[in-house]
């Protein structure tokens, strides 16, 4: 008897083959992941709509609402040049008889009511901020607005120290009070002065120039100031004393309002 021995090589392919042709084997198609949805105009958490310029990531954020009390459009809008204060003048009292608090939203102005809101706008950054109107100021030639320490941070004004904004006013409401001048209560203001018996000087040259008006010499924080509110102290009249004043010595007269 004749005996056929296999290598266990040429045993294994068949044993394979018996076992897998009693079942049709399954083909499956390759399924790519899907791609990537396209990016359009994100949203941040601010609101903003991202640019599609570009710039990658850069976005123009939305202005700050206006507080509930505000309605209506601005009704005074002006550019200039903004600055901010601070440490100095803090603990001092405002034009307003307030505190100053530089970690509140608030800001000078030379013209604009007290108590007025106003959303200033850093046109550098096109970061934007609500201010109350405290204070007086800035008493700094070719500056319209001094804002508070917070308000500054907001707009990306701290680092700069000063840039061109743009602010848009709302006014109060009518004032109640029955001695209410309209068109407001003006006076002017002159300094500053480093050495006090400038300012003196100039209070008694005043006071003798513009007897019916009244004169005063007082320290703030940048030196001595003299201010003299006329008899009437409506803008024409104020605006007349200011044009008429000359001071050497670096010394500036402001047209202020203290109301």
């Amino acid at each position: 008897m004749i005996r056929f021995r296999f290598p266990p090589v040429l045993l294994l392919p068949a044993f394979l083959l018996v076992m897998t042709g009693c079942h049709k084997k399954r083909v499956r198609a390759y399924q790519p992941p899907p791609p990537p949805a396209k990016s359009g105009a994100g949203t941040y958490a601010n609101g903003g709509a991202r640019s599609s310029g570009n710039s990658v990531g850069t976005a123009k954020p939305l202005p700050p609402p206006v507080p509930p009390n505000v309605r209506g459009r601005p009704e005074i809008v002006e550019t200039g040049v903004a600055s901010w204060y601070g440490p100095p003048y803090a603990g001092r009292k405002g034009a307003d008889g307030t505190v100053y608090d530089q970690n509140a939203m608030t800001a000078a102005h030379l013209t604009l009511p007290l108590g007025s809101m106003a959303r200033v706008t850093n046109l550098t950054t096109n970061q934007s901020a609500m201010v109350k109107i405290t204070d007086r100021g800035p008493f700094v030639r070719g500056r319209i607005i001094d804002l508070s320490l917070a308000a500054a941070k907001a707009t990306g004004l701290y680092r700069m120290g000063v840039a061109k904004v743009r602010v848009e006013a709302w006014m109060p409401g009518p004032s109640t009070n029955p001695n209410a001048i309209p068109g407001g209560r003006w006076c002017v203001q002159i300094g500053a002065f480093q050495r006090e018996k400038d300012a003196l000087k100039l209070k008694n040259d005043l006071l003798r120039r513009y007897s019916t008006a009244k004169v005063i010499e007082f320290q703030g924080p940048t030196g001595h100031w003299v201010r003299i509110n006329p008899a009437r102290p409506d803008k024409a009249h104020a605006s007349e004393i200011a044009e008429n004043i000359r001071v050497s010595g670096g010394a500036e007269p402001y047209l202020t309002r203290t109301d």
